[in-house]
């Protein structure tokens, strides 16, 4: 009984981060929305179909503003992949309740094809590709002709596709995803990033010859109408 309430709860947590679905008109809301613009509008030669978005450490937000950011491009009418390349320690198919039995990686050693790995979420135009099983090797395989391929192959079936990559500061898998995307987000957790370890990921993002559109600052304090809510900027 414990155990089924501790479930209902984390899965209730999970849910309630994707407050761009479920509280659409809210401030916070609003912000997802005004980074979306400062996508839209960051490469005037080009445009932005592949975005990486990862931060310096775990623990900054990461996964809660990649989430967020693919519901609000969604909701502008474009077809939106969400798809969790973090391979070592996947989080997305929590928040949309989903398994994680097949996927990204079953993708990436052809065991599988698009079709079959892609599921259907309650957000109109937005679909996930969870990671699948976790592999012995993720940087390999995510620097891989195959991912090349594979993004090739999405690019033709979705207007946009994230991936969720883990921290830069903890394994390469970050920098080789952001080599063949068009742009990079790097998500930095207010009062909790040091500034050292920001300017680290920064600089590694840049050595990789990623495109690095900006930050996002997560979890600052900011308060309207006697009340306190996060926001990204």
């Amino acid at each position: 009984m414990k155990r089924s309430k501790k479930r209902q709860a984390l899965n209730d947590l999970k849910q309630r981060s994707l407050i761009t679905h479920n509280n659409p008109k809210s401030p916070i809301s609003e912000q997802f929305r005004t980074i979306r613009t400062n996508i839209d509008f960051s490469l005037a030669d080009r445009d932005i179909r592949t975005l990486a978005i990862t931060s310096s450490g775990p623990a900054e937000g990461k996964s809660t503003i990649t989430a967020n950011l693919a519901v609000v491009m969604a909701q502008q009418g474009k077809r939106v992949l969400l798809v969790d390349a973090d391979l070592r320690k996947p989080t997305v198919h929590y928040t949309f309740r989903m398994n994680n039995t097949t996927g990204l990686t079953n993708l990436l050693t052809k065991q599988m094809k698009v079709s079959e790995v892609i599921h259907k979420t309650d957000v109109e135009n937005l679909y996930v590709l969870p990671s699948g099983p976790i592999p012995p090797n993720p940087a390999e395989l995510l620097g891989s002709r195959n991912m090349y391929d594979t993004l090739q192959e999405l690019n033709t079936v979705f207007d946009m596709v994230i991936f969720d990559t883990p921290p830069v500061l903890a394994v390469t898998d970050a920098q080789v995803l952001a080599t063949i995307c068009d742009g990079t987000l790097l998500v930095i957790s207010s009062g909790s990033t040091e500034i050292d370890a920001a300017k680290e990921a920064k600089a590694l993002l840049e050595k990789s010859k990623a495109r690095l559109l900006g930050a996002v600052l997560n979890r600052k304090p900011t308060k309207r109408n006697n009340y306190y809510y996060y926001y990204g900027g």
